[in-house]
């Protein structure tokens, strides 16, 4: 089938680029990719699944989990001691 395509700029000189790297006729070229796309939409994505892998969280030997809100307060006060300190 014959049709006229009016391509933008820089689709053509991609199109004309692509062509010559393959070794293509401009036509060739413009089918083949065309063809790509086309096939693209039709099939489902091949994505692979993304896996989770789990690992420990434990905390340090010494540290209650029950009681992380006094240790913030306390390595606050500390952060808040040095910087006084360095003020002076």
């Amino acid at each position: 089938m014959r049709t006229t395509v009016t391509l933008d700029p820089d689709v053509a000189e991609k199109l004309k680029g692509y062509a010559h790297r393959e070794k293509l006729s401009f036509k060739q070229a413009l089918n083949e990719l065309i063809r790509r796309g086309l096939r693209a939409q039709q099939e489902p994505s091949r994505r692979t699944r993304f896996k989770v892998k789990p690992h420990h969280g434990g905390f340090r030997p010494g540290i209650d989990p029950g009681r992380l809100n006094q240790l913030l307060d306390e390595l606050e006060v500390q952060d808040f001691s040095r910087e006084a300190r360095a003020d002076r």
